[in-house]
């Protein structure tokens, strides 16, 4: 096996949550590209459709699934789902997520509960799930999508409840590895910069200063530059990784 064999994943099975768009469908693609079958799993089906389509028809194996990633009873359909179709999930991807921007004294409760249900109590629920199957198998890879934003403050915009969110995400990430590795089960995380997708606000000119200006690189990240980073983690490549936290952010948070 040479190094480039290392980041292959023939015979592998993939989930994506959020994978019909943005950074997780990139993951998507990319883990197809290097030989997974992939089952994506999100809310909007005409959208998972369309994804699983475009795979396909680059000879993927794949599937997608409406899955509800902050309800345990979805999750786990989608677990016995991709199960039953492509066989043991070997690699978890915890994308799915959303952002409010707002100050924090204007925020309400159900903006706050949303955030952290979808950001963080579902990456907590789907770890489980899938976590369980991977333990009692004794090999597993999970890859949790963070943020830089656990780890600064963003300006100019404010949003506390995405930063927590992303923050607990971290180290969830460390504790459930600490916790699996007797178990061959490794957990890392990706930390992503200020990228382009279909819904960020990358291109508001109020926004240039902080989000282009003062990124060292002077520039955003594709979501096609955030996926490489996922599939290092859940490939053979990174088979004595576990606990990471990989900042993809150029340069961001060197300041």
């Amino acid at each position: 096996m040479n190094v480039l064999d290392r980041f292959r994943l023939d015979g592998k099975v993939a989930v994506v949550t959020g994978g019909n768009r943005g950074i997780g469908r990139a993951i998507a693609t990319a883990f197809a590209e290097a030989g997974a079958a992939v089952a994506i799993a999100g809310r909007d089906e005409k959208r998972n459709e369309r994804a699983v389509a475009e795979l396909v028809a680059a000879g993927a194996d794949a599937m997608a699934m409406r899955a509800d990633v902050t309800s345990r009873a979805d999750l786990t359909a989608l677990r016995d789902g991709v199960t039953e179709r492509l066989g043991p999930v070997d690699i978890l991807v915890n994308n799915a997520g959303i952002g409010i921007h707002g100050e924090s004294l204007s925020l309400s409760d159900e903006d706050w509960d949303r955030v952290l249900a979808t950001n963080l109590d579902a990456v907590w629920k789907a770890s489980q799930v899938f976590g369980a199957a991977m333990v009692e198998r004794g090999a597993g890879a999970i890859v949790n999508v963070g943020s830089m934003s656990g780890m600064i403050i963003n300006r100019p915009q404010w949003h506390a409840p995405y930063a927590v969110s992303k923050a607990g995400v971290h180290h969830m990430t460390k504790s459930l590895a600490a916790e699996w590795a007797p178990h061959s089960v490794r957990v890392n995380a990706i930390a992503p910069g200020y990228t382009k997708t279909e819904i960020s606000d990358i291109d508001r000119p109020e926004y240039r200063h902080y989000w282009i200006d003062e990124v060292p690189m002077r520039r955003y990240a594709q979501a096609s530059e955030i996926a490489p980073a996922a599939l290092y983690l859940a490939s053979p490549a990174s088979s004595f990784v576990t606990g990471e936290v990989l900042v993809v952010d150029g340069g961001y948070t060197l300041w």
